[in-house]
C-alpha cells in the first residue's frame, strides 16, 4: 500500500524456499518461497496492516500524513531474505541513476521484521549501512545488541540474553541439577544455548548432553533419530530445549514414533507459547517462559474481515484462503475433489492459527514496533505547537533521523510500555507458561507466573498458579546426577564426570559438616567432638575419676576401711598396751606406724573427685609425705630389731645409741627430708590441673599434671629409697630368732610393698586417662594393706584369740610350739 512514507515488513509467510539445483548452463530462477502458508506468521504481517490502518486514522499521531507499507515474504530462508532487504533499500525501480547520489526514491523509512533471528542479521548487515532502522518482533538472539555490528537494530521481544538467564534460574529454582539440552543449529538457537549454558553453570546446573538440532524436509531421518535416542538413553528428567518451532516440531514427531520415558520438558519462548506444539500431547506439564499475553482492541475484527472479493487480489491471501478452506478461488476446479469457492465460505467458523487470538503474545509485539516507528516518525516531523502537533507531511525526513528518535521513544500502547535501552533491547518481562490438561482432555497453555528482570535478584519470580508436570504429576519431578548428600557427609566428584555427579562420604573423625552438599567437613573446635550423625559439635564430655562412678566408690570405700583398720588395730593395741606382745613390739613406733597407715588410707581420698589447684598439690604431697612417715616407722622397728638382737651379746650396750629419742629422730629425720623436697617441689613447680586433650579425642580427661616431673620421681624415689634400705636391714634380720618373726614379717611386707611400686611405674605410665590415678590409688591402697595386715595381723589375731601366747614367759620361751 502507498503512503506518504513506507514502512517495510519481513515475515516468514511461507514455510521453506523453493530448492532449486542450478546447472551452471542457464539464467538461474527467481528466489520465491513455497510450501503451505503459516497462518501465525500470516497473522503477524496483517497486524502490521492494522496498526498502519489505526496510525492513518489517528489525530493524535502523524495527523494528516499517510503511512504506507511494503510486505516481504522471506520464508525464513537468508537468500530470500536478503534479497527483501536489497528490494526495501533499493526499490523495484527499473531505471538506474548515475548522479553523484544514490536516489533514495523507493526507500523505506523503516523495516519492520524479520521473525528469525539469522535473516534478521542478514536484513540488518544489508539495510544497517544506509541508517535504516529495523524494529524485530521476534528475533531474540543477543547477538544483535551488538551496536558495533548492528547500529540500526531494535527489538520489541527481550533479547535471549535475559531468556536463557530466566530459564537458568527456573531449573534451579526447582532444584533440577543434571539436564539435557537441544537447541536449534541457528543463531537463534546457538546463541541462545550458549547463554543458557553459561547461566547454568553459575547456578551449579550439569548438562548431561547438549544436542544442536539441525533438521531440514530433505535431511534423512537417520539425523532425527539420533537426536531422539539421545533423549531417550539419557538419565536426566529435564530436557531444556531452545528450539525453534520447525525443528521442534520434527524432533517431537520422531520421539512420538515409539515410546519412551517421561521427559520434563523446559521450552524457550518460541516454541512452548506455539498453539500448534499442543498436539504433542505427551509433552503436557512442559514449562518454560512467553512473552506477556496482550489484548488488541480491533484486531480480531480486522482479521476476519476478509471475503473471497478482499483477497483476490493478494496471492498470499489468496492461497490462504484456498488452503482454508479447501476450495479454489476464482479459478476452476482441477479434478472432482476440489470445489469452487463460492463466496459462503465463514471466517467466523475458521478455526486456525491465523484467526487464533486467544493469546496475543508476538502478535503484540509487531503491533508495538509498527507504534514505535510511528512515534520516532511523529518526534521527526510533527513539531507541537500551541500544544498541538502539526505534521507536514511534505517534508522528506531521512531514516538516520527516524535512527536518532527510535533511540529515545518511551510510550504506553494499550497499557504495554515501549522503550528501548542502549542496545535497542526492551525490557525483558515473561510471563511463565505450563501446558495443562484441560476438563476436556485437550492441552492448553496457562499462564503460571511471571519473570521480571527488573526486579531485584531473589524476586524476580512470581508464582501464582499451582503447576501440572510430566505425565500430569503434581510434585515437582527429581532431574540430578546423585542424591544430595545429608549433613554429616561430604562431597567427592566422581572421577571425568560433571560436578554434579558425586559420592557422598561421612566425615572423618572429629569433624562435621552441617549443611546438604557440603564440599568439605569443619573441625569441631578443641573441647567439642561430633554427635553420631557428625552434623554438630557437642562439646566433649569431662571425665576424670569420681566419687559417683563405681570405681571412685569402691577405691574410696576400700580407703575409708582401710583406715578404719588401723584405727582399729590401734585401738586394740591401747586397750592392751600392758600387753607382753605390744611393750616387746615397740608401741612407740608402732602407734606412730599405724597413724602414718591411717594417713596413707585416708591420703587416697584426694585423688578422688574432680582435680582443682589445691588438691593437685595436696594429693602428691601428702602421698610423699605420709608414705615416708610410715616407712621411716618400718625401718625403725626393723632397726630396733636388729639393734635388740645385738644388745643381748654379752658386753653389748649398743641399745643407749638407739633408744626412744633416738628413734623418734630417725623418723622425723626421714620425714623431714620428704617434707623439704615437697616444698621445694610446690614452690618452684607445683602440680596444677589441665584438661587433656590427647589421650581421647572423643572426651576430655581432667587430671593433675606434675608441674616438675623431676620434682614427682624425687618424692617417689625417695621412698623407693626408704623401701629399698628398710627391706635390706629386715632381710638381714630374718633369721634372728624372734617367736613373733618380726623381722620376717617386716622383710615379707616390704617384699609386697616394693613389689607393689615397682610394677606400679610401667602400669601408672601405660594407664588412660582417669584409670592413672585408679592406678596410683590402687598402689597405695596394696602397699598400704601389705603393711598392717603383715605387720599387725598376726599380733591382734594373738591379742584377742590366743591370749595364753600374751606373756613374757611365751615370748622368752625357745620352743613357741608348747
Amino acid at each position: 500500500m502507498d503512503g506518504d512514507y513506507i514502512i517495510g515488513g519481513v515475515f516468514s509467510i511461507h514455510i521453506y524456499m523453493h530448492t532449486v539445483k542450478h546447472n551452471y548452463t542457464s539464467i538461474p530462477e527467481p528466489l520465491r518461497c513455497t510450501g503451505s502458508v503459516d497462518g501465525r506468521e500470516l497473522r503477524f504481517s496483517r497486524a502490521m496492516v492494522f496498526a498502519i490502518e489505526e496510525i492513518n486514522n489517528s489525530t493524535e499521531l502523524l495527523p494528516g500524513v499517510r503511512l504506507g507499507y511494503r510486505i516481504h515474504d522471506s520464508c525464513a530462508a537468508v537468500p530470500v531474505a536478503v534479497q527483501a532487504a536489497f528490494q526495501l533499500t533499493n526499490g523495484v525501480q527499473p531505471a538506474f541513476y548515475t548522479g553523484e547520489t544514490c536516489s533514495q526514491s523507493g526507500t523505506v523509512t523503516a523495516v519492520v521484521g524479520e521473525s528469525g533471528s539469522t535473516p534478521s542479521i542478514s536484513t540488518s548487515r544489508i539495510i544497517g549501512p544506509f541508517d535504516i532502522p529495523q524494529v524485530s518482533h521476534y528475533a531474540t538472539c543477543a547477538c544483535l545488541s551488538d551496536k558495533q555490528q548492528y547500529p540500526t537494530f531494535f527489538r520489541t521481544i527481550p533479547s535471549d540474553r535475559f531468556q536463557a538467564l530466566a530459564l537458568a534460574k527456573l531449573v534451579k529454582h526447582f532444584g533440577w541439577t543434571w539436564i539435557g539440552a537441544v537447541h536449534s543449529d541457528t543463531d537463534y538457537g546457538n546463541n541462545g544455548m550458549a547463554a543458557f549454558l553459561h547461566a547454568a553453570r553459575k547456578e551449579g546446573i550439569c548438562v548431561e548432553y547438549s544436542e544442536p538440532l539441525s533438521f531440514y524436509r530433505t535431511h534423512p531421518r537417520r539425523r532425527f533419530q539420533r537426536v531422539a535416542d539421545v533423549i531417550r538413553g539419557s538419565t536426566s528428567m529435564v530436557v531444556v530445549a531452545f528450539v525453534a518451532p520447525g525443528d521442534m516440531r520434527m524432533l517431537l514427531e520422531e520421539l512420538g514414533r515409539r515410546p519412551s520415558p517421561p521427559r520434563q520438558w523446559v521450552g524457550s519462548e518460541a516454541w512452548v507459547t506455539d498453539p500448534e506444539m499442543l498436539r504433542f500431547s505427551f509433552c503436557a506439564g512442559a514449562i518454560g517462559v512467553g512473552i506477556p499475553q496482550s489484548v488488541i482492541p480491533g484486531l480480531r475484527e480486522f482479521l476476519l474481515d476478509l471475503s473471497p472479493a478482499k483477497v483476490h487480489g493478494s496471492q498470499v491471501l489468496t492461497e490462504f484462503w484456498e488452503s482454508a478452506f479447501n476450495c479454489r478461488l476464482g479459478r476452476s476446479a482441477y479434478g472432482a475433489e476440489e470445489t469452487v469457492c463460492d463466496g459462503t465460505e465463514d471466517m467466523q467458523k475458521l478455526q486456525s492459527p491465523y484467526t487464533d487470538t486467544s493469546q496475543l503474545r508476538i502478535t503484540n509485539m509487531v503491533y508495538k514496533a509498527v507504534y514505535a516507528i510511528a512515534h520516532a516518525m511523529h518526534n521527526v516531523m510533527c513539531p507541537e505547537r500551541n500544544s498541538a502537533p502539526q505534521c507536514d507531511r511534505f517534508t522528506k525526513i531521512e531514516p538516520t533521523q527516524v535512527l536518532g528518535q527510535l533511540k529515545r521513544v518511551n510510550f504506553s500502547r494499550n497499557g504495554y510500555q515501549v522503550s528501548f535501552d542502549a542496545n535497542g533491547d526492551p525490557l525483558a518481562l515473561y510471563e511463565l507458561v505450563n501446558w495443562q490438561r484441560s476438563e476436556s482432555g485437550s492441552t492448553e497453555i496457562v499462564t503460571v507466573g511471571y519473570y521480571d528482570a527488573s526486579l531485584p535478584a531473589g524476586q524476580e519470580f512470581h508464582m501464582n498458579r499451582n503447576l501440572t508436570w510430566a505425565q500430569g504429576g503434581t510434585q515437582v519431578p527429581v532431574s540430578v546426577c546423585s542424591e544430595s548428600c545429608p549433613p554429616g557427609t561430604r562431597k567427592v566428584l566422581q572421577k571425568g564426570k560433571p560436578v554434579c555427579c558425586y559420592d557422598c562420604i561421612p566425615c572423618p573423625e572429629g569433624e562435621i559438616s552441617n549443611t546438604t552438599d557440603s564440599p568439605d567437613c569443619l573441625p569441631c573446635p578443641e573441647e567439642f567432638w561430633p554427635n553420631a550423625d557428625r552434623d554438630l559439635c557437642l562439646p566433649k564430655p569431662i571425665e576424670f575419676l569420681s566419687f559417683h562412678e563405681a570405681l571412685g566408690i569402691i577405691l574410696a570405700t576400700v580407703s575409708v576401711g582401710g583406715a578404719c583398720l588401723a584405727v582399729v588395730t590401734a585401738t586394740v593395741f591401747f586397750r592392751h598396751r600392758a600387753s607382753a606382745i605390744v611393750r616387746a613390739n615397740n608401741s612407740e613406733l608402732s602407734f606412730l606406724l599405724l597413724f602414718s597407715l591411717a594417713l596413707c588410707f585416708l591420703c587416697s581420698l584426694t585423688f578422688i573427685g574432680s582435680p582443682s589447684d589445691w588438691s593437685c598439690m595436696l594429693r602428691h604431697t601428702a602421698f610423699g609425705i605420709t608414705f615416708v612417715l610410715c616407712i621411716s616407722c618400718v625401718l625403725g622397728k626393723t632397726i630396733v630389731v636388729l639393734m635388740a638382737f645385738r644388745a643381748t651379746l654379752p658386753g653389748s650396750n649398743v641399745m643407749k645409741w638407739f633408744g626412744p629419742p633416738q628413734q623418734r629422730m630417725t623418723v622425723a629425720s626421714f620425714t623431714f627430708i620428704q617434707a623439704l623436697i615437697c616444698t621445694l617441689w610446690l614452690v618452684l613447680n607445683p602440680p596444677f590441673p589441665i584438661k587433656n586433650l590427647t589421650t581421647y579425642k572423643e572426651r576430655i580427661i581432667l587430671e593433675c599434671a606434675l608441674g616438675s616431673a623431676i620434682g614427682f620421681w624425687a618424692v617417689l624415689g625417695y621412698i623407693g629409697l626408704l623401701a629399698v634400705l628398710c627391706f635390706a636391714l629386715a632381710v638381714l634380720a630374718r633369721k634372728l630368732p624372734d617367736n613373733f618373726n618380726e623381722a620376717k614379717l617386716i622383710t615379707f611386707s616390704m617384699l609386697i610393698f616394693c613389689a607393689v611400686w615397682i610394677t606400679f611405674i610401667p602400669a601408672y605410665v601405660s594407664s588412660p586417662g582417669k584409670f592413672t590415678v585408679a592406678v596410683e590409688i590402687f598402689a597405695m591402697l596394696a602397699s598400704s594393706f601389705a603393711l598392717i595386715l603383715c605387720i599387725f595381723a598376726q599380733k591382734c589375731f594373738i591379742i584377742l584369740f590366743r591370749p595364753e601366747k600374751n606373756t613374757k614367759k611365751h615370748l622368752m620361751s625357745k620352743n613357741p610350739s608348747d
